[in-house]
């Protein structure tokens, strides 16, 4: 299923003019839908109002899941499916369970994350990228706002951006 957005790109040289153009169209209730940079931007996810990722989340509740699989696959192995007696040992000896306890927790965990990023992402095999504007992945800071409805608001979005002197300001349609 493909969205069609009518979206406004404004590309700018500068990082300091991208962050105070984000600060101001975001002061005037207007919805920033993408900003793209060649490399992080100190201040931009709070200029953008971002919340916290909720990646270290998934991370902590695939790591449990592993270590309780690694738990429970180990004491029921060593107690009601294959008991071994080595020298009069605890069948349940915890700490033996110790390295694969922690290599499961951090296998699933960090499998577990990646594939939380991808699928958040939206980064799959065979999807063709859409760039917002020539050279954003080189050297070019570039605005995304979505393009309001009426025309006086869209006049008003694109004087409030000629204000941070940009580059260029043009509407492009992207799929999503």
């Amino acid at each position: 299923m493909n969205i069609h957005r009518r979206l406004l790109c404004a590309t700018f040289s500068d990082p300091a003019r991208l962050v105070d153009a984000v600060l101001s169209l975001r002061r005037e209730r207007f919805v920033v839908y993408d900003v793209f940079a060649p490399y992080p931007i100190h201040g931009l996810d709070q200029a953008m109002g971002l919340r916290r990722t909720r990646l270290p989340f998934i991370t902590l509740l695939a790591g449990l899941a592993g270590l309780t699989f690694a738990l429970c696959f180990q004491y029921y192995t060593n107690i009601f499916d294959w008991p071994l007696n080595v020298g009069g040992k605890p069948d349940n000896s915890t700490l033996a369970f110790v390295p694969v306890c922690f290599e499961l927790t951090v296998l699933l965990g960090g499998l577990s994350t990646v594939a939380a990023l991808f699928i958040r992402a939206r980064l799959y095999p065979g999807k063709q990228e859409e760039l917002a504007g020539p050279g954003v992945t080189d050297d070019t800071f570039t605005l995304v706002v979505r393009e309001p409805a009426a025309a006086a608001e869209v006049a008003r979005v694109c004087a409030l951006l000629w204000q941070h002197d940009p580059s260029a300001i043009q509407e492009k349609e992207m799929r999503r």
